[in-house]
């Protein structure tokens, strides 16, 4: 019965991997490869009650995440309505070259912490398509970006999907991840970003960047509004959980709530057809569905593996025959590249139970680091990397040619600093 699931779950990860050779989205492979696996199970197990029982009980993790990550999509999705992102645009206007390159990554950086890197990476791309008109260098600008939007996810909870994972499984807590990770991943940024400043000489050839106009049905107090508000909520879901100790995506779904109850009360004057484009309702029915099910089906798979000790033996092996947590954390992380970091963060969380190591340890925060950093190795490797190669047609093998090398630079860097620093602050 293992075996057969072993097998299901890595025929299932190859159709993952190889999404864009295969063309078959990796949302409805995981599905299929999560229900399969259960199936396996279920059939393998005498009482199938007890399976049931004990798939009920992780759908009752599972949902926490899930919700959490629909509730901040559509928050996005509400404030991209509102033009909201077209406020970060203005005070750009710089045209040197090398300076507009670290102001585009710096923003990165903190934006991604504040949504996720892969809003970040979208958000700042169609900024760089107003600012720099020659596709060779700007090129270059959304791959600095895809490193940028990464670095800057980690030391944030709710900046990539690994380290809410994290969060919401009660790994890691808020004030110790920005503690601990923001100087690594400040050093993961600006190592590429120091050595690709020396490519980028001069000034941007033309710039007419100008800012969208709005709407006619949309004022620039209903931009500013919506966009503030948005932003303060996502911040706040910390400080919920913090002061309520209710777990994080009910944090975000009453912010959900009220920032619905803002837009109905702002618009409350218009018709239905005219105050529908500026809605919850319409905002939902943006956001990244498949993301959410491509999540819901791997970590089915994951639980699966966990509950018939396939994640234990696989601890055991690598506790054996790696032992260092760093260099397991570093493997993780390179692994990332070339597998999706999400499924990787789950299998840990399976393999090493709290009892073993406890919230804020500092393998927890090591492995946020290495998987979310690690994916911009490849341009393949993270959702940010994946949105850009789309938007600006990448090609695999220039961004290997031009930019994996900064970027496992950076990554290497950034994951030596983080050790560094923990022999100072912890003695480790």
């Amino acid at each position: 019965m293992i075996l057969t699931i072993i097998i299901a779950f890595i025929v299932g990860y190859i159709f993952i991997v190889t999404e864009h050779f295969n063309k078959i989205n990796k949302a409805a492979t995981a599905l299929v490869t999560g229900v399969v696996c259960w199936i396996i199970y279920i059939y393998s197990e005498g009482d199938k009650s007890v399976v049931s029982e004990r798939l009920t009980a992780h759908l009752g993790d599972l949902s926490g995440i899930l919700f959490f990550l629909m509730g901040a999509m559509a928050i996005v999705e509400l404030i991209d309505a509102h033009n909201g992102f077209e406020i970060l645009k203005k005070p750009i206007t710089q045209t040197d070259k090398r300076k507009l390159l670290w102001i585009i990554s710096f923003i990165t950086f903190f934006l991604s912490a504040l949504l996720d890197n892969l809003t970040s990476t979208i958000v700042m791309i169609s900024i760089l398509r107003k600012l720099v008109h020659d596709k060779e260098e700007r090129l270059f600008y959304a791959s600095m970006v895809v490193i940028a939007s990464n670095a800057g996810g980690v030391w944030s909870p709710i900046g990539d999907v690994t380290t809410t994972m994290l969060w919401i499984g009660g790994q890691i807590t808020t004030a110790n991840i920005i503690l601990h990770l923001f100087v690594p991943s400040m050093v993961c940024l600006v190592t590429p970003l120091i050595i690709l400043s020396f490519k980028l000489k001069g000034k941007i050839k033309a710039s007419d960047f100008k800012a969208e106009p709005l709407p006619k049905m949309l004022s620039k107090k209903h931009q500013y509004i919506v966009f503030f508000a948005g932003a303060l909520i996502i911040l706040l879901v910390p400080v919920f959980k913090v002061v309520t100790h209710l777990p994080p995506y009910m944090g975000m779904l009453l912010g959900l709530g009220i920032l619905w109850i803002i837009t109905e009360i702002l618009h409350g004057d218009k018709d239905e057809e005219d105050k529908e484009p500026y809605s919850v309702a319409y905002a939902l029915g943006k956001i990244d569905a498949p993301s959410i099910l491509f999540f819901l089906g791997i970590l089915l798979s994951i639980a699966a593996l966990q509950i018939t000790g396939v994640l234990s033996m696989l601890a055991t092996w690598l506790n054996v025959y790696v032992g260092n947590l760093q260099s397991i954390g570093l493997l993780m992380g390179l692994l990332s590249s070339v597998i999706d970091n999400v499924p990787l963060i789950a299998a840990a969380q399976g393999m090493y139970p709290l009892s073993q190591f406890p919230t804020d340890h500092y393998m927890w925060e090591f492995l946020a680091f290495t998987t979310g950093t690690g994916g911009s190795a490849l341009i393949i490797g993270s959702a940010a990397g994946v949105a850009a190669m789309g938007m600006e047609k990448i090609n695999f093998f220039w961004y290997c040619k031009k930019i994996s090398l900064l970027a496992l630079l950076g990554f290497f860097a950034g994951a030596f600093t983080y050790i560094l620093q923990e022999i100072v602050l912890r003695g480790r």
